[in-house]
């Protein structure tokens, strides 16, 4: 059973939590080797810790959105001795966890990837009074994709279809391209494209303009290749302003009215991308005039 499956009922929450907690303490103990493995749980009461370590503590578990899946909000704490540096070494080692792991994305050993973002720290520098040690808490919060099925079902939608063709074709294999949610399983180098709004307006008395606005995902573990990515596909929208949908009609194309990005955006929560696609249709019930002409005459002979 893969971790983002046991999300689904109440009973497999205890066992998500544990592969949670195990991917990220062998990510914790690669990150620090200070520690030398002394990436532990919550003490058990009377227990002291003992040289330089770090504790990891599980909060609340929400559903955070259709896209992003489940939000648990977990606790790290580096612990360091005095003589070590005290507060100066727990600053270096928050550092460090900052750095790797904000944003990264993880996998547990049965396939399963989730992403964590940092979210602050939730108090100051203290002194453990059973053991002497210096530390402080980290929060972040660590998203698991709410199922594979839903996110991996084959779209419907015209337009999400074309538009993940469009950025294959641009991207190649190297990267994977999903629709409306992160899957369960995505891969490192991942483009989400999630349907935010549609509108229609009236142009003229025969046709009807739809709008539909989008919203990218750029994910990628170097930094380096989301902004070339992110750059890459907003300027082939603007100088390829056309994509095709190919229906049983023949091709048909929607058009880009507007696209921009923000570099500085969450990758996976908020996406880096917005763009509007447009294309103009007849109304429906004027394909045909009701009267094509009208003769008059003056008379009646």
């Amino acid at each position: 059973m893969s971790m983002s499956s046991d999300l689904n009922n109440t009973d497999s929450t205890g066992k998500a939590s544990n592969v949670i907690r195990r991917t990220l303490k062998q990510k914790l103990e690669a990150l620090v080797p200070a520690w030398n493995g002394r990436v532990k749980d919550i003490p058990a009461p009377g227990e002291v810790l003992a040289g330089p370590c770090a504790v990891i503590a599980f909060a609340e578990e929400v559903p955070k959105s259709a896209w992003a899946g489940y939000r648990r909000i977990i606790k790290i704490s580096p612990y360091a001795r005095p003589e070590d540096g005290g507060a100066e070494q727990v600053e270096v080692w928050s550092a460090a966890l900052m750095e790797g792991l904000h944003q990264v994305r993880l996998e547990d050993e049965e396939g399963g990837a989730f992403t964590c973002i940092y979210l602050g720290s939730s108090d100051c520098d203290r002194v453990d009074a059973s053991s002497g040690l210096v530390t402080r808490s980290l929060r972040f919060g660590v998203y698991v994709p709410e199922t594979v099925e839903y996110a991996q079902a084959e779209t419907t939608d015209s337009w999400m279809a074309a538009l993940q063709g469009w950025t294959r074709t641009q991207l190649g294999q190297e990267w994977s391209v999903y629709g409306d949610a992160w899957p369960g399983g995505y891969r490192s180098k991942s483009i989400l494209w999630r349907l935010t709004g549609c509108s229609t307006t009236t142009a003229g008395t025969s046709a009807l303009e739809i709008r539909k606005q989008w919203i990218g995902h750029v994910l990628a573990a170097n930094v380096g290749d989301v902004r070339q990515t992110v750059t890459h596909l907003v300027e082939q929208l603007a100088v390829q302003p056309r994509i095709a949908l190919t229906d049983t009609d023949g091709t048909r194309y929607v058009t880009v009215d507007e696209v921009s990005a923000d570099l500085q955006a969450d990758a996976y929560l908020n996406g880096q991308i917005r763009l509007t696609l447009q294309q103009r249709i007849r109304r429906p019930g004027t394909d045909v005039p009701l009267i094509r002409e009208i003769h008059h005459s003056k008379g009646i002979e």
